[in-house]
């Protein structure tokens, strides 16, 4: 069994609650979304099998946890849950980065993974259709593991989505940490829209805060 992936490489970990730990990243090939604010483009990609992923970890040090994100991992399911039981089996922790959109996908994998960092994707910010459904979904099936959303606020990201997110996360995993990332960090009035909306939520009873993509300040992947 082989999948595409692009890169596998040691790194800090730029955003969300873990922000700050060294991690090594596997970062898998394509995609089934095409937000509109998408920063990563994959162009290429080498077919590995489980083992020589595993290899290539281990032989970055140790870290903090694995970090296997894309493109969207979940995409290459049958592999991933492989690699990701090959790696608890070696003490490793396991940590998936996904979209949020494929629960199905996530429940036949989560039995071996530790954390799961996923995203809202509200429609007024992707330029995409409604996932709300899905999220829901996906939440519910991530529920049982440390799993924190996060999600990219720009220029026409609307208050009503806002309260679509909180009610999920009310609905499914009141204790959920939710992220709110602006999509520019230094454009002032983007910067104070973010955090109207963080009082929002924490007035909600929604614990939230501003995450800020720190491995772009950094200079690091």
């Amino acid at each position: 069994m082989k999948a595409k992936i692009s890169e596998i490489f040691k790194s800090i970990q730029g955003e969300g609650v873990y922000q700050g730990q060294e991690q090594v990243f596997v970062r898998f090939y394509g995609c089934n979304l095409a937000c509109s604010f998408c920063d990563t483009h994959l162009n290429s990609y080498t077919e590995k099998t489980v083992e020589e992923v595993i290899n290539e970890i281990i032989n970055l040090g140790e870290c903090h946890s694995v970090s296997l994100t894309g493109g969207e991992p979940l995409l290459q399911q049958d592999f991933l849950n492989a690699l990701a039981a090959g790696l608890k089996a070696r003490g490793l922790r396991v940590y998936l980065e996904t979209n949020g959109v494929l629960a199905e996908n996530l429940r036949r994998v989560i039995d071996n993974l530790d954390i799961v960092s996923m995203d809202f994707k509200m429609p007024t910010s992707t330029g995409l259709k409604s996932y709300w459904a899905q999220h829901r979904e996906f939440l519910k099936a991530a529920s049982g593991k440390d799993v924190f959303v996060k999600a990219v606020v720009g220029r026409d990201t609307q208050l009503c989505d806002i309260r679509t997110a909180m009610a999920i996360i009310r609905e499914v995993r009141p204790q959920t940490k939710f992220v709110l990332q602006p999509q520019n960090p230094f454009e002032d009035i983007l910067t104070a829209k973010v955090k109207g909306y963080v009082r929002t939520c924490r007035e909600s009873g929604i614990e939230a805060e501003i995450g800020v993509q720190m491995h772009k300040q950094w200079g690091v992947k």
